[in-house]
């Protein structure tokens, strides 16, 4: 990995065997990434990225503005989302194993008397990691047949800078844990997103007319989920 040095912005240069050059602009601090082509060289991404200084600033400034979750406690009362809808936590001690029932206003949390925050947040995480993997396979089956693609496997996983990412040569689907909180069309566009790089790998023009075919209101649907507030993390790169 390399970098070059815009004033005070950082810019980290990955060469990979890409066709185009893509710039990208990362939550919660506005971390920014450049793949280029192998061929290219440093000056030539230098000019490309000065280029696009006035955009990278813009997309900082964003991210630094947006709205954060404060730190969860998972205490009786406190607000935790489920496909987008905002439920209170109740907290219902009990000798047994821990669980969780989601309710019509409330997600209920049963753990065992003096269960550590730790523990607690393990357990709500393992819930929303089951409930998405859940209703993942029927959501990619439906956008596969659309597509007209194939995909081999999908797995959800903690990520800190990507909503999701696709191995176009495994075809293979990793999906943030966090999109189990967003509104189900926030998920179905991310799905979306990572199965049109089964026909096009890059950012290209091309990918965003695959885009504008299947999923006409997609840049609506990314508006939405990215000015949906970050959750509370102690994020490090």
């Amino acid at each position: 990995m390399e970098h070059i040095e815009l004033g005070s912005i950082k810019v980290e240069v990955e060469k990979k065997d890409i066709k185009n050059i893509h710039l990208s602009v990362y939550p919660p601090d506005g971390a920014v990434r450049i793949a280029a082509p192998n061929r290219m060289d440093m000056d030539t991404i230098r000019v490309f990225a000065l280029n696009k200084l006035k955009w990278i600033k813009k997309q900082q400034e964003t991210f630094k503005n947006q709205e954060r979750e404060t730190p969860r406690e998972y205490l009786t009362k406190e607000s935790h989302y489920f496909l987008g809808k905002r439920y209170l936590l109740q907290v219902i001690e009990h000798d047994q194993s821990p669980k969780v029932i989601l309710k019509h206003e409330t997600i209920e949390l049963y753990i065992k008397p003096n269960t550590s925050l730790e523990k607690r947040k393990e357990v709500i995480d393992e819930w929303y990691r089951s409930e998405l993997k859940s209703m993942l396979p029927k959501l990619i089956s439906k956008w596969e047949i659309v597509i007209g693609v194939q995909s081999n496997e999908f797995s959800i996983k903690k990520m800190r800078t990507k909503w999701g990412t696709c191995n176009t040569e495994a075809k293979r689907i990793w999906l943030n844990l966090e999109l189990a909180k967003k509104p189900l069309k926030c998920i179905e566009f991310i799905i979306v997103h990572e199965l049109v790089h089964l026909l096009e790998r890059s950012h290209s023009e091309i990918f965003v007319s695959y885009m504008n075919e299947f999923m006409p209101k997609w840049r609506l649907y990314r508006e939405e989920l990215n000015n949906l507030p970050f959750r509370h993390v102690d994020w490090k790169y």
